[in-house]
């Protein structure tokens, strides 16, 4: 027997997007269920380990007034409840692992927590539900409406059928698209279709970017650790893939600055100014700390090795995507084994045996992130679909940042192509920051359904820049108020943006709630 239950919005995935899609739909007053695939709410910050990868300006503009409360009280959260040094007490713009991906790198689990307690008042007062470890299998529809959503527990075990208003898509593969009938694409544009310079001359739905199994580590000096030798050990020292003439597993990856050619890094800061891997995520910098409370620093493995790109996991078959997520942990767990004993040192020596892999970082006894770090997702056939033309700096020379008139947010990062699964194709072209348009959050067709994570109305190009944390957040808290705002006026979200006073109201309450619309005019590019 299937339950039912019903309530004002349903979204489904605890990600960024969706955590700040149902927040906003509950502080405008009324009632959401947000379901999510694992035990963690946070996505991409805490059930996938991926610290927040965020553009130059954003200590003082450039996001959220939400987000940046969320930064306030990741640091906060350290302030009131670690051993800090005075130095890093007193430091505004603490970073809590020094890691030079982010100005925030920090714990997954501490992340958690600060994203609970946003969301606490309107959980404790029942106005958001939290549905753990569910995901969406099927849809009831009548033509352009969707009725209702039913999500399987993981054990499959049970089955709820949601109903609801509206549906908020935050997963992030964008597993409502297909089974609500709302029309997507998936992997890469041709040329033809898009105008891009980057895109290929055929398009090829299976083309997708990289996932990686994220894992965390710190270092004691002296310990062994070393793992038992993964299964699929053997195949992944020896890999070597079709864009470079080394295996995979070395010191050298693709150059973000030019990816035609190889950069060679190493483990650790060195005088010979060879870039630091461990650093590079590190979360917790134990400089930071007054005390022995932890026993090494610990850094979040998200590196090019250990991005997976030997097949996609959306639209194939359960054994094919079974296949790609197993070989993918393989490909992680055999990093930490080769970096433990073969990774070639600057002393000359192999293997950093004292590497410990942080199961509890990570909450997860394989020690593996509980999600892979999805960085292309199914996306929308939208009212506007944002294309390379609109946000490469080349490209746009001297006309700057594109704008648009239905701008209902901002964002900046590179095009950062991960390598692809069929091409191995990979970019990283600089941008203009952009704006978020409205019409890139509305469906062509369906009505009630609207994307709140990256599975906006992007190009897979321009993805590459619209999928970062502090942008996913954006479209979520955006989505949120817009299916709110339409359910006060009682029109819908297309109207929204069809009807000028609809749409200036609506943007007039993002303002209202610390969303930035526009850049600076007076912007440093």
């Amino acid at each position: 027997m299937i339950k039912q239950e019903n309530s004002d919005v349903i979204v489904i995935g605890g990600g960024l997007g969706g955590c700040m899609a149902a927040l906003a739909v509950a502080k405008m007053g009324y009632q959401v269920i947000m379901t999510e695939e694992t035990d963690w709410l946070g996505g991409q910050l805490t059930s996938q380990g991926v610290p927040p990868d965020e553009h130059r300006w954003i200590e003082s503009f450039g996001c959220t007034s939400m987000y940046r409360e969320f930064r306030n009280r990741v640091r906060q959260y350290y302030r009131d409840n670690y051993p800090l040094t005075k130095e890093a007490q007193e430091n505004d713009l603490l970073n809590p692992g020094n890691g030079w991906v982010s100005r925030l790198a920090h714990e997954p689990k501490v992340a958690l927590h600060v994203i609970s307690d946003m969301l606490a008042p309107f959980v404790n007062s029942g106005k958001i539900k939290i549905l753990y470890n569910y995901k969406p299998i099927e849809a009831t529809k009548d033509g352009d409406t969707v009725q209702s959503i039913t999500v399987v527990h993981v054990n499959e075990l049970a089955k709820i059928e949601l109903s609801g208003h509206y549906f908020l898509d935050a997963t992030e593969c964008g597993d409502v698209l297909p089974i609500a009938g709302v029309e997507y694409v998936t992997g890469a544009e041709s040329r033809s279709i898009t105008g891009e310079p980057h895109a290929l001359e055929e398009s090829n739905p299976k083309d997708m970017q990289s996932f990686t199994y994220v894992f965390a580590v710190d270092y004691i000096e002296g310990g062994n650790f070393v793992i038992e030798k993964p299964e699929q050990y053997d195949f992944w020292r020896n890999y070597i893939p079709k864009f470079s003439h080394l295996p995979l597993f070395s010191w050298y990856a693709v150059d973000a600055n030019d990816t035609t050619k190889l950069k060679e890094f190493t483990l650790f800061p060195n005088e010979q100014q060879i870039p630091s891997l461990f650093t590079y995520r590190r979360i917790l910098d134990t400089k930071n700390i007054d005390g022995a409370l932890y026993e090494g620093d610990i850094s979040l493995i998200n590196w090019a090795q250990n991005d997976y790109f030997l097949g996609p996991i959306i639209d194939v078959s359960n054994e094919e995507m079974e296949k790609n997520l197993k070989n993918a942990k393989q490909q992680s767990l055999s990093l930490l084994y080769w970096l433990q004993t073969e990774a070639p040192r600057l002393d000359g020596g192999k293997g950093f045996p004292s590497l410990r892999l942080r199961k509890d970082v990570m909450g997860t006894e394989d020690g593996l992130a509980k999600y892979p770090y999805i960085r292309e997702s199914r996306r929308i056939k939208a009212m506007h679909t944002i294309t390379e033309q609109e946000v490469s700096k080349e490209i746009r020379g001297d006309k700057g940042i594109c704008t648009y008139f239905d701008s209902v947010g901002v964002g900046s990062y590179h095009l950062d192509l991960h390598h692809t699964t069929v091409t191995n194709r990979s970019f990283y072209i600089p941008n203009y920051p952009y704006e978020i348009p409205l019409g890139a959050l509305l469906p062509i067709r369906v009505k009630n359904v609207i994307p709140a994570c990256k599975n906006i109305g992007t190009t897979q190009i321009t993805n590459g820049c619209y999928r970062l944390h502090p942008t996913e957040w954006n479209i979520g808290e955006s989505a949120g108020y817009l299916v709110a705002f339409s359910m006060l006026n009682q029109v819908t979200p297309h109207q929204v943006r069809q009807e000028q006073k609809y749409l200036k109201a609506y943007q007039t309450l993002l303002n209202a709630n610390g969303i930035q619309l526009h850049w600076p005019e007076e912007l440093d590019l």
